[in-house]
């Protein structure tokens, strides 16, 4: 089993990698595998909403939001990490998810993410922490993903990598995480050998409310 580790910051190794490798850690203890895949620092353009990507299998966009998800499929997990900017995940992360979840989505690829537990973390000097991860959440929640918690909020403090060496307590919670993450795979996997089945799948109903 392995888990992908998403660093959506532009530092390399700054506050929220600094949180994502507390996780990593904690995963290797607990027998399971992960890797942390950085966003880096390259443009990220937006999603377009022209749906090119349900005609051609990929984003029409033809940056790494594509070779994300042909790496991507291969894990049982995902961890998605982002500073706050503005109150806000950032936005080469927002940019890169919107686009990222709907070309699964639309290209016939939802088995990506579909049923694989998902989990967001945050690092802020201050304060937005809340209103981030509620928005990184939705991610999950519409693509029928189980949402893996701490025992509090996801989230670590600091201005700087070492300031959140220093919050023990968001350190601790990472931790708790990656052991909930962990417990989760393996029940998952214990129940896929015991032959449960996954959900049964419908198709999907629009109501639009103007007509």
């Amino acid at each position: 089993m392995k888990v992908l580790l998403f660093n959506g910051s532009p530092h390399k190794e700054g506050c929220t990698y600094t949180a994502l490798k507390e996780i990593e850690k904690t995963l290797k203890e607990e027998g399971i595998d992960s890797e942390i895949y950085q966003i880096g620092t390259k443009p990220i353009g937006a999603c377009r909403g022209c749906y090119a990507c349900s005609k051609i299998g990929k984003c029409v966009i033809d940056d790494a939001v594509n070779s994300f998800l042909d790496y991507a499929k291969d894990f049982d997990g995902f961890i998605f990490g982002s500073p706050v900017h503005y109150g806000s995940a950032c936005g080469g992360i927002t940019a890169f998810l919107d686009r990222a979840f709907f070309t699964a989505f639309q290209s016939g690829r939802g088995d990506i993410f579909l049923h694989k537990p998902g989990s967001a973390i945050v690092s802020a000097r201050r304060a937005g922490t809340t209103a981030a991860l509620d928005q990184l959440n939705k991610y999950f929640a519409i693509t029928q993903m189980p949402m893996i918690s701490g025992r509090y909020w996801n989230m670590v403090h600091g201005a700087s990598a070492e300031q959140v060496l220093e919050d023990k307590e968001g350190l601790q919670n990472m931790r708790i995480l990656a052991r909930n993450m962990a417990w989760h795979l393996k029940c998952k996997e214990a129940g896929d050998k015991a032959g449960i089945q996954v959900p049964q799948t419908e198709e999907v109903t629009f109501t639009n409310f103007i007509r």
